[in-house]
């Protein structure tokens, strides 16, 4: 029963999702939007903020890009701006909003190589995050207000986090070789 859960699952995520890819007019977007939220009602805003926060930065760079480039060649980008903006918000919030439902390593399940590779990703992103937080925790210890940017703190924790980065980077490659995933 629970691998006819997870089979079921993997069908629609992949179903829903190319669908999703392949909707060009903003009524249908707007349509999807809508369903999905309203499939998600009671998290809807807690799952925006997610959303928002993790594709803020790069839509915005990419957005700020484009539109200099259209503007300079004298085209309108708003219409393709707010519909590229709209279809990568919709992506993200149907991806988010169905990993809160279903476990990513059960849904890569099905191959063993995926499984390793998103169990060693994840791996990685707790690590960095309970490092993170740690040194967060550590910055306020010290009677300093994260608005109270203390230049040699920062520039510790970076150079922690970069080294930290080439270190784990060294122990995932080898780990990968043991098993087989590099043919050198």
């Amino acid at each position: 029963m629970q691998k006819n859960k997870i089979l079921s699952a993997r069908l629609f995520f992949v179903a829903a999702f190319f669908t999703l890819l392949s909707l060009h007019h903003l009524a249908y977007l707007f349509t999807a939007l809508i369903a999905l939220w309203i499939v998600s009602f009671p998290k809807i805003v807690p799952l925006t903020i997610r959303v928002i926060r993790s594709i803020l930065i790069f839509n915005l760079g990419v957005s700020l890009g484009y539109a200099a480039m259209a503007l300079w060649r004298h085209e309108t980008p708003w219409e393709y701006l707010f519909y590229i903006n709209l279809k990568v918000y919709l992506l993200t919030y149907f991806v988010f909003w169905f990993f809160t439902h279903y476990s990513i390593v059960q849904i890569v399940g099905f191959s063993k190589d995926l499984s390793y590779l998103t169990t060693i990703a994840l791996s990685q992103i707790f690590s960095y995050k309970k490092s993170f937080e740690e040194l967060r925790l550590a910055y306020l210890s010290r009677g300093w207000r994260l608005k109270d940017k203390n230049p040699a703190f920062i520039a510790r924790a970076f150079e922690f986090f970069l080294e930290k980065s080439f270190y784990d980077a060294n122990e995932r490659t080898l780990a990968m070789k043991a098993r087989g995933f590099f043919r050198d």
